[in-house]
């Protein structure tokens, strides 16, 4: 792949990012005015100051980029209903990252505190308040994500079709954190497992939902060859992203992901990392990474010779070969997109996946 064609994907990534940032932060300025809450409530006020903390903290904004780039897949010109789709998106998200650490007990976050946490600091003698509160913190977040989107200036036909792939994503998003719980009762997941679990708990949402959304809000009507064209990008790209999470939760530092490392190994989460660790190693090995599989407690000593034990056996290698063959499936598949769409968004397509590959 050209460089400067992955060059390119890269900065106009970052370019929706920014532009989105400044956004979706006057959307939490105004918010407080908009949303009808109890005036009294101290807690109220609260759960929305860290909603806005942790959506404004970080995060890529690539599913900002898809969505923005598939309208372009069609038209340049200016298209209504992209910008409350886009905040749809990244509520849906922020519900998701705010109920995932409270599943994963997790105590960071983007770089900071999780929404979790933050409570259970706040309330340390009321474990029960603080889990509700958390709980609410992020359903808010999801019904957020949906009053977004009827706010769009757009035909109510297509209003309702682009909630409806909403409505879908996040339904589908639950169903993956069911089956990601079932994963992590099996001793070794097999590879068709894990597939489905990322499909459900984040491809669906993250890629394939972005990519309807900016395709709908374009004019495109989304018949059986375009979704299933939409599905062959998205699932690789889709597992290329989780692989590269997986590998830098085991082999990245800290600083560099702004969330625990080992925090899958500690969590009892048989990710694609922890999973092919535990298929290389022998029962010696195995038993190793089973001691501090699931040990919320275990000493980053552990995680080390854990880590260690992984690059012996060659799992970092074979989760960057797997990250690279997903994004060059990805890639190929936007490359036939080529008769059916704009060249210039075409190219970002072909280009993304191995960008976010090669800056390991």
């Amino acid at each position: 792949m050209n460089e400067t064609i992955m060059a390119a994907a890269r900065e106009r990534a970052a370019g929706h990012r920014r532009r989105f940032d400044l956004r979706f932060e006057a959307y939490f300025d105004a918010l407080p005015e908009r949303l009808d809450t109890p005036a009294l409530s101290r807690f109220t006020p609260r759960c929305l100051e860290l909603l806005r903390d942790l959506s404004l903290r970080g995060g890529k904004r690539l599913r900002v980029a898809l969505l923005y780039e598939a309208a372009r897949l069609v038209t340049t010109d200016p298209v209504p209903g992209l910008a409350e789709a886009a905040l749809s998106i990244e509520l849906l998200q922020t519900h998701g990252l705010v109920h995932d650490d409270i599943i994963d007990d997790a105590p960071l976050r983007r770089g900071g505190p999780s929404t979790y946490y933050t409570y259970r600091r706040e309330f340390p003698t009321a474990d029960r308040t603080a889990l509700g509160l958390a709980v609410l913190a992020g359903d808010l977040a999801a019904f957020l994500s949906m009053r977004v989107l009827l706010e769009a200036d757009v035909p109510a036909e297509l209003r309702q079709a682009m909630l409806e792939v909403q409505l879908d994503a996040g339904a589908e998003t639950v169903a993956g954190q069911i089956v990601d719980l079932e994963r992590d009762l099996r001793r070794i997941p097999d590879e068709e497992f894990l597939h489905t679990v990322c499909e459900y708990k984040s491809t669906r949402y993250s890629v394939l939902a972005p990519l309807r959304l900016g395709l709908l809000a374009a004019g495109e009507h989304l018949g059986g060859e375009v979704n299933a064209r939409l599905c062959r990008y998205a699932i690789p790209v889709g597992i290329g992203g989780q692989l590269r999470d997986d590998y830098l939760d085991l082999f990245a530092d800290e600083d560099s992901t702004g969330k625990s490392t080992g925090a899958d190994l500690r969590a009892g989460r048989r990710s694609y990392a922890v999973s092919a660790l535990l298929a290389a190693a022998d029962e010696e090995q195995r038993a190793v990474v089973e001691s501090a599989l699931g040990d919320p407690h275990c000493p980053a000593a552990t995680v080390e010779r854990v880590r260690e034990l992984a690059r012996r056996l060659g799992v970092d290698r074979k989760l960057r070969a797997d990250m690279r063959r997903c994004a060059e499936t990805a890639a190929a598949e936007a490359g036939t997109w080529r008769p059916h769409w704009r060249e210039e968004a075409v190219a970002f397509f072909a280009g993304l996946p191995l960008a976010n590959v090669v800056r390991e």
